[in-house]
């Protein structure tokens, strides 16, 4: 049993089920990219929910560098 397993979306009342996604914060004016991050995905609305132990280890990750980052990328900035 999933930890995501009959739980449904507080704004549509979706299914939950789990994926694998993408995180893109701001952090200390950078932005950073989480690739691979658990989490339960509103199959119909796509809301996004993660559990409380996820998110505590990204920001030790990405905040105290217990992690190294695999690759950097370079984004364009356009301006309107």
């Amino acid at each position: 049993m999933g930890f995501w397993d009959g739980e449904t979306c507080e704004y549509c009342g979706g299914k939950i089920v789990e994926k694998r996604v993408t995180l893109h914060r701001k952090i200390k004016k950078k932005y950073v990219i989480v690739e691979d991050v658990p989490a339960g995905v509103c199959s119909e609305c796509g809301t996004r929910y993660y559990a409380a132990n996820v998110l505590e280890t990204v920001e030790a990750n990405i905040r105290g560098g217990r992690a190294k980052a695999r690759r950097e990328i370079v984004v364009p900035v356009y301006s309107a």
